[in-house]
C-alpha cells in the first residue's frame, strides 16, 4: 500500500518541482553578523559570485610608510547557474549585461573567517546608472564568503611606488532593494 502511494505520488512531485525549477528562485539573505546586517524592509532580490581580482597599488601613506592601497576589483560575476551576467570594478561598482549598474560606498565591515581573506561588507548604493534591469531598485549591496584579496607580500617601499599587483578572490554579493 505504502509503495502505491509513493508510485502514484512521484508525478505530483516531478511537476511541483519542474514548476519551481522554471520560476526564478527567490533569494534568502545570509547569516551574517549585526555590523552588516541589512536594515529592515529590505528583501534580497540578487546573488552573484564573483571570480577576479582585488588591485592594489603601493603607497606612501601620511606617516610616510608604503603600503598597499586598494585601487579596486576587476572580477566577473556569475548567476546560480554560472553564467556570466557582469562585471565588478572600482567604485565599487556593479554593472550587469542587463544594462542596470550601482555604485556604493561601504558603511559597515566585519573580519572574514578566514584571515587571509578581505573583510565581509555592507555597501549603500549611492547612485544608479544605465538601462532599467535588475539593480534598478537596489539599495544595499553584502560581500560575504569572501576567499582570497588581500595583498601579498610584494615589496612595497619608496623603489615601488605607484607599482600595482593584483590579489585573486572569489565572493558572494547578495543586492537587496525594497520588500515589495
Amino acid at each position: 500500500m505504502g509503495l502505491t502511494v509513493l508510485i502514484s505520488g512521484a508525478p505530483l512531485a516531478n511537476a511541483q518541482s519542474n514548476q519551481q525549477k522554471d520560476a526564478p528562485a527567490k533569494e534568502s539573505a545570509p547569516d551574517v553578523p549585526d555590523a552588516i546586517a541589512v536594515p529592515a524592509g529590505l528583501e534580497p532580490v540578487l546573488f552573484v559570485r564573483a571570480k577576479g581580482s582585488q588591485i592594489y597599488t603601493c603607497q606612501a601613506g601620511t606617516d610616510g610608510k608604503y603600503g598597499w592601497t586598494l585601487k579596486g576589483p576587476d572580477a566577473e560575476l556569475k548567476d546560480r547557474k554560472d553564467k556570466v551576467i557582469g562585471q565588478h570594478s572600482a567604485g565599487p561598482t556593479w554593472k550587469l549585461k542587463d544594462g542596470s549598474e550601482v555604485t556604493g560606498k561601504p558603511v559597515g565591515h566585519v573580519d572574514s573567517l578566514d584571515p587571509d581573506s578581505i573583510p565581509w561588507l555592507l555597501v549603500n548604493v549611492e547612485s544608479h546608472a544605465g538601462k532599467t534591469g535588475l539593480l534598478t531598485n537596489v539599495t544595499t549591496v553584502q560581500r560575504v564568503h569572501t576567499h582570497g584579496g588581500k595583498p601579498g607580500n610584494d615589496a612595497c617601499d619608496e623603489s615601488h611606488k605607484g607599482t600595482e599587483t593584483k590579489s585573486e578572490y572569489t565572493a558572494d554579493y547578495y543586492f537587496y532593494a525594497p520588500a515589495k
